[in-house]
């Protein structure tokens, strides 16, 4: 009998036989979709190995206000990367696959503590496995952001990390489809839409739902979905973040060697241009990644003093009163009785509010706990 990773590349090998058009999506969202039950399947068969001593792992405990991987190929200079963002020494040399283990850093910047993970070169095949890949994927499953160091003059090397990346479920630079599946004991598949769909039809759309093994359901559509969109819901564990291309060792490239590059990389996608041996750029990547994390500033008042205007608690944009006490104290949520806001996300100065209250950046908040 034919194992689940054999099933997985007979039908890859079919979809890549199939021209895609109009008259065969329909044919390869199946199919895609099959590939995406067994891939479950697999992985949870994994999971059942490892919970039963299946061999050794690594794992890194989450710390600061958010995480970001670096993701390349042995060699490409990640640890002298991490050395230059961060206050880690990480130990490298002139010869691939230096870094054997995930080496954390921290970086302080604009008032935030960003957690800057140096991961072991990917290599082709890691989602399969091979080269510890399924360890170093789910450590950058786990992180908010996902930074591509290149080599430039490997730039093809991209491609081949954003597609070990793409078969781990990362969806990066990719907005979350609007698609929602309600399941039901009968009446069929229903589709219904809130705008004209241009890539499948009903028929279509019921028939990659029916081959992830869905009989009856009432599906919503609130954006103009292909293939992809239906089978990564159908999936359940996709991870949406941004990412952005680290064009490293610019020290040692031409201009026109790093447009070439480039012209390699996806439209649309940032990259940075820097030097980790120089420290050309490195300040400007900063920047860029605080900005893209999405974080907001709230201010505290301790009750009866002043509010401190000069150094706010950095937190991401969709954070609430409830996030903000689990960062303060691990006791604040037992003890919680109340908080106060007065800010963007008040309907008026210093309205009582719960755990739930959904923060806005330049709140000031005070929070009232039992003594």
């Amino acid at each position: 009998m034919a194992t689940i990773e054999d099933q997985i590349k007979s039908i890859e090998e079919e979809i890549s036989k199939t021209k895609y058009n109009k008259a065969t999506q329909g044919h390869i969202g199946k199919l895609k979709a099959k590939i995406a039950a067994l891939r479950v399947r697999k992985e949870k068969a994994q999971a059942h190995a490892k919970s039963s001593g299946g061999g050794p792992g690594f794992e890194v405990r989450k710390s600061g206000d958010a995480s970001v991987a670096l993701v390349g190929f042995p060699s490409v200079g990640k640890s002298s990367l991490i050395s230059q963002l961060t206050d880690v020494d990480s130990h490298i040399g002139g010869f691939a696959f230096t870094t054997l283990t995930c080496i954390p850093g921290v970086l302080h910047h604009r008032g935030a503590t960003i957690q800057i993970l140096d991961l072991p070169g990917l290599i082709k095949g890691a989602s399969e496995g091979k080269g510890r890949g399924r360890e170093i994927l789910n450590v950058i499953r786990s992180c908010d952001m996902v930074l591509y160091v290149i080599d430039p003059f490997q730039g093809s090397h991209f491609h081949i990390l954003d597609k070990e990346l793409w078969n781990a479920g990362m969806r990066l630079n990719d907005p979350k489809p609007q698609v929602f599946i309600d399941r039901t004991e009968r009446g069929g598949i229903v589709v219904r839409s809130t705008l004209e769909q241009t890539n499948l039809e009903t028929e279509e759309i019921q028939g990659i739902i029916r081959s992830f093994g869905i009989v009856s359901a009432n599906i919503t559509l609130r954006t103009d979905v292909t293939d992809d969109h239906i089978v990564d819901t159908l999936a359940g564990n996709r991870v949406y973040s941004d990412a952005v291309v680290i064009l490293n060792k610019i020290d040692l490239a031409s201009k026109a060697e790093l447009d070439e590059t480039c012209e390699q990389l996806p439209i649309g996608w940032p990259v940075l241009p820097v030097s980790a041996l120089t420290g050309e750029g490195i300040e400007a990547m900063k920047d860029f990644i605080f900005d893209n994390l999405h974080f907001m500033s709230i201010y505290l008042k301790p009750q009866g003093q002043e509010a401190d205007l000069i150094e706010p608690l950095i937190v991401k944009n969709t954070s609430t009163v409830r996030d903000v006490c689990v960062k303060l104290h691990r006791d604040f949520v037992r003890r919680f009785r109340y908080a106060r806001v007065k800010g963007p996300s008040a309907k008026f100065d210093w309205q009582r509010v719960g755990l739930d209250h959904l923060l806005k950046d330049e709140d000031l908040l005070t929070i009232i706990i039992r003594k």
